[in-house]
């Protein structure tokens, strides 16, 4: 049986090789920066959301053609997050979703960048090199530090990873609490009150839902570590804004990476932009040279496994998508 697929057309051009070598059985049809469709009036199976439909016609076209299908039954999203109501809408129609793992390592070591840059003292050492002094600059040692990932679906596992490589001690927290690989113990949000006190590195990186929104309050971060620095590369509803700069300004913590707002873009007047605590980046750690090609060999790999009836990777559980 033929399963029909639509794509737009500049990443069908990118992939079109790869995907003929797959042998497999499907036809594909495009739609082009217009959203306009090279098949008028196709019914498609299958819908692939490139990063490259992320914005104007392209985006609209390509939801359109899932929420106006009777045929449509899955979906390969370039999303990790899928809080964008159109989603809900979708799988309300009983559409399979699958979310995008491809962002976790440009996402990941964005995180290690940051946390880096703000444990070892890297302007004093720029400092003393420009005023030819010759000066030691003692420094805090990955190694001694405690992290805690809140989330760990993709991005999770690939975070915690470089933290093992640097000897750290991980904490990770999901809904269930089965041990995962690198990881020194698993909990979940129950378990926040016993992991938090002990954080060096709190790193947001779940799912935005009933339970999550604004939980990073301020009993969140009176029960941080002393010092501690938060990283959120999830979503900026996860904070209580207000209760994170009181917990900046008084100290509870050293510093804050943000690089997700509620809303975005983050308006011009917004407190976090001078904030001397708080670094914020435009919703970019996802941005690594190899994202978009990690989402290509996700899809040809998705698209193989649908056309063969196996399970899918990163399928998302319908309950989870508010």
């Amino acid at each position: 049986m033929v399963v029909k697929v639509t794509m737009f057309a500049g990443a069908h051009a990118r992939v079109r090789d790869r995907l003929e070598a797959l042998d497999l059985p499907i036809e594909v049809v495009t739609f082009d920066d217009a959203g306009s469709y090279a098949v008028e009036g196709f019914e498609s199976e299958a819908i692939w959301l490139s990063p490259d439909v992320s914005f104007g016609a392209r985006r609209g076209a390509a939801f359109g053609t899932v929420l106006d299908s009777a045929s449509a039954k899955w979906m390969q999203t370039f999303n990790a997050g899928l809080d964008d109501p159109t989603y809900k809408k979708i799988s309300d129609k009983g559409i399979r979703i699958t979310n995008s793992s491809a962002q976790a390592v440009a996402i990941a070591e964005y995180v290690m960048a940051h946390v880096l840059s703000l444990v070892h003292p890297l302007d004093d050492q720029r400092a003393a090199q420009a005023a030819n002094e010759w000066k030691r600059t003692p420094f805090r040692e990955l190694s001694r530090t405690t992290w805690l990932t809140i989330g760990y679906k993709n991005i999770g596992p690939e975070i915690t990873k470089r933290a093992k490589a640097f000897d750290a001690t991980v904490y990770g927290i999901r809904r269930t609490p089965q041990p995962a690989p690198d990881t020194d113990e698993m909990g979940t949000m129950a378990d926040l009150p016993r992991f938090l006190p002990e954080a060096d590195v709190v790193v947001l990186a779940c799912a935005l839902n009933d339970e999550t929104r604004r939980f990073a309050n301020a009993e969140f971060f009176r029960q941080c570590k002393e010092g501690a620095i938060l990283v959120n590369v999830a979503r900026g509803a996860l904070i209580d804004d207000a209760a994170l700069i009181a917990a900046l300004d008084g100290g509870r913590l050293d510093a804050a990476v943000l690089d997700v707002f509620d809303p975005e873009p983050l308006p011009a007047d917004d407190p976090f932009w001078t904030h001397p605590k708080i670094r914020v980046t435009a919703h970019t750690s996802f941005a690594g040279e190899g994202t978009a090609a990690r989402g290509d060999e996700l899809f040809l790999d998705n698209i193989a496994r649908y056309s063969r009836g196996e399970p899918l990777l990163n399928e998302v559980d319908p309950s989870d998508i508010i």
